[in-house]
């Protein structure tokens, strides 16, 4: 486990950006709640451990320390992954973390629920919201009607493209969704 190098910082930075944008200075900014009644939690910070970006507080990580590499699973929030190319990657268990500071969201109807969690597109005919000002190739939160995250992509139109689209045209290209606990549960 070690803190992120520039490089490595400033892509996680900036896919977190195309999620959250102005809202990742709060996300990385704000004090930490997890640790010990006594001690002072700090302030949440990124680390890097077998090619796995996580999210954890300063006191969880202080702690970590005392754990053989070798041992240590996982530590705080994972927020992606590094390819053996090089580029990051966000996985599904960074959906909460971009839920609560996402800056473009995208609601479903319950009809289409299903169908994105079995990893297909959001298809125009099962958009129910969209938020103003997306344009295409920004990165969108999918939410179900009753608030509830389901996962994450890449808006493939903007919102003006969208009222005028045809209901079998992609409105946003999956990346990420909770239907892959299920499907990938071996390499999860």
């Amino acid at each position: 486990m070690r803190p992120l190098d520039e490089k490595e910082t400033a892509a996680v930075f900036e896919k977190l950006f195309k999620f959250t944008g102005p809202n990742l200075k709060v996300m990385v900014e704000r004090p930490a709640v997890e640790g010990p009644a006594g001690d002072d939690p700090g302030r949440y910070c990124l680390r890097l451990h077998k090619n796995r970006v996580y999210y954890a507080s300063e006191s969880l990580v202080r702690r970590a320390t005392n754990v053989a590499r070798d041992r240590l699973v996982s530590l705080g929030t994972c927020l992606g992954k590094f390819t053996k190319g090089g580029s990051f990657r966000l996985t599904v268990q960074s959906l909460d973390l971009l839920a609560a500071h996402a800056r473009r969201k995208v609601w479903l109807k319950p009809t289409a629920e299903m169908s994105f969690l079995y990893g297909n597109p959001v298809l125009k005919s099962g958009l129910a919201r969209i938020t103003e000002g997306v344009s295409p190739g920004d990165g969108v939160v999918v939410f179900s009607m009753s608030d509830l995250p389901l996962g994450f992509g890449v808006a493939a139109r903007s919102t003006q493209d969208c009222r005028k689209a045809h209901a079998d045209a992609i409105v946003v290209n999956r990346q990420a969704d909770a239907g892959e606990y299920l499907r990938n549960e071996d390499d999860l």
